[in-house]
């Protein structure tokens, strides 16, 4: 990409956009530009097209979803699917019908079978049946890279897909009805500590096993993929290693220092045994993880050490 291309990144307050657009405006990328949604609804057709043929941006980071925890993603299922479809078949379509050079869609490693073999490769997508708890927002995803491919192969079109493990870090969302395991565990320890409570709930059995990637990181793969994989296929990111969510609860503990208790709520559902991307592929292409998880953890809980979450 030429540092003067007008890149267009969608979902730019979100944790992935944000990051991307730091790493961007690190790098000495000028020309970006963005959208809030209430000045740009992605879902309407007619204003993604208008946007697309007024702006006439170069390149494309497609960051915008509608995103959520085990909880949110099994609650509102018409939601995840149909508000995911509409942004990436709005926007990729566009892409095409305006000239854009190149565009990364961001999925999700929820787009693997339930029991797919660990860890995960690419070619494992469409092999067997997706987690229940979030197969809308999974099709939504598996839909986005489908379009990407048959945009490539009937029209040229030169748009990737990447496929980021589960994330954390800076504008992560730490709402404990639709958030991710990291930012719930870290909001729960953080008050328990300030309220001095005697315990704090675990969801689960704690057996689940998970890989996580500092959203930074993520940012710095998505830019050098950006600059350097045109081929046909998706590219897993990720860190290829893995944790139970028990030893990621008590590390969190250790970083917080809370010295309650931890309890399990075995009401509360497990999701899919093990997510570990296999990331053979991005490491055969140049790229590895740098960030630490507990360093990584570390920098995220002095961020939001103060927040007054009671």
């Amino acid at each position: 990409m030429e540092k003067q291309a007008k890149i267009y990144v969608a979902g730019h307050r979100g944790m992935v956009g944000s990051a991307i657009i730091r790493k961007l405006e690190a790098e000495g990328y000028t020309n970006i530009i963005v959208r809030k949604s209430a000045e740009l609804d992605l879902r309407n057709q007619v204003a993604v097209n208008d946007f697309f043929y007024q702006e006439k941006p170069d390149y494309v980071f497609l960051a915008a979803a509608k995103v959520g925890g085990i909880h949110a993603n099994n609650i509102y299922r018409a939601e995840f699917i149909y508000d995911n479809l509409m942004i990436e078949a709005n926007v990729i379509h566009s892409a095409y019908t305006n000239g854009v050079k190149k565009l990364m869609f961001l999925g999700s490693s929820c787009i693997y079978p339930k029991m797919a073999p660990q860890p995960l490769k690419e070619e494992f997508l469409l092999t067997g049946v997706l987690e229940e708890t979030n197969e809308p927002y999974a099709i939504a995803k598996i839909a986005g890279i489908k379009l990407c491919e048959a945009y490539r192969a009937q029209y040229g079109c030169n748009f990737i897909s990447v496929m980021p493990t589960n994330l954390y870090g800076p504008n992560d969302n730490y709402d404990l009805n639709n958030s991710h395991v990291m930012p719930a565990l870290l909001r729960k320890m953080i008050v328990a500590k300030q309220n001095n409570a005697p315990f704090v709930q675990m969801w689960g059995s704690g057996s689940p096993r998970r890989e996580f990637l500092h959203v930074d990181d993520l940012a710095e793969a998505c830019l050098y993929l950006m600059e350097n994989y045109n081929e046909p296929g998706f590219v897993n990111i990720g860190t290829g290693e893995d944790i139970t969510i028990k030893e990621l609860t008590f590390l969190i503990k250790d970083i917080v220092e809370y010295k309650g208790e931890v309890q399990h709520d075995t009401t509360k559902p497990d999701g899919t045994p093990r997510k570990l991307m296999d990331v053979s592929k991005l490491r055969s292409l140049g790229w590895k993880a740098s960030i630490p998880l507990a360093e990584g953890i570390k920098k995220v809980y002095e961020e939001v050490k103060d927040q007054n979450w009671n």
